[in-house]
């Protein structure tokens, strides 16, 4: 509803209108928020509760209760901002709002597609072109982690002079006589403790992907 002063009307009531309009939806938009404030206070409750009785004795259940917990305050909290930048812009404020889209960081590695334009003008059929710059638009993808299986090969030789056979030391493994390496360790354990993933989900997540065969020690 926001208008800019040249759309504005000149007489008096519909002046009134915009403005008694302008109202209600802020009070709507007040309810609203009250009204997820509430729901938000209750969510945190009960995952406080969850978080105390994990602690105390581990379940899978309690751990999947307080992801879902979690995701729906997520969820809450971000439409709590939606309805925050709608309502300031019905109160009126002139402000220049921040870009809701921030530039992607520099540090991350970037990789060009480039889309070669038509061979030939969609308008006169013409194909001699001159460069008038470029456009450019950046998306965040993410390429998937992926097991890989290492193998670890030790040549053997033996003596001529004393027939003794010789190879390599093979390095120490994370688990003696197990399949996982360092790394695969490393980041099971991260999901767990860290980021509070049980086993039996990252065995689930393992499952959906077509490369992931040797979870069988997870799961």
């Amino acid at each position: 509803m926001e208008q800019s002063l040249s759309e504005l009307p000149d007489d008096v009531e519909s002046l009134r209108a915009i403005i008694a309009a302008q109202a209600e939806e802020l009070t709507r938009q007040s309810q609203r928020l009250r009204s997820r404030d509430t729901l938000i206070e209750k969510l945190k409750a009960q995952l406080a509760v969850l978080r105390r009785a994990r602690f105390g004795t581990s379940s899978e259940k309690i751990e999947r209760s307080i992801e879902q917990l979690e995701l729906a305050l997520e969820d809450i909290e971000a439409a709590d901002a939606e309805i925050e930048v709608s309502a300031g812009s019905v109160s009126g404020t002139r402000e220049k709002a921040r870009p809701s889209r921030q530039p992607l960081p520099d540090h991350l590695p970037r990789q060009e597609v480039v889309h070669p334009a038509a061979c030939a003008c969609p308008v006169c059929g013409g194909s001699d072109f001159i460069r008038n710059g470029e456009a450019i638009t950046e998306v965040l993808d993410y390429v998937p982690a992926s097991f890989r299986v290492v193998r670890h090969v030790q040549p053997r030789f033996t003596c001529k002079g004393c027939d003794t056979d010789i190879k390599a030391t093979m390095p120490s493994l994370p688990i003696e006589r197990g399949k996982p390496g360092a790394g695969l360790v490393a980041h099971v354990l991260t999901a767990k403790y860290c980021d509070h993933l049980p086993l039996y989900r990252q065995s689930e997540i393992y499952r959906a992907r077509p490369q992931e065969l040797a979870v069988c020690w997870i799961g």
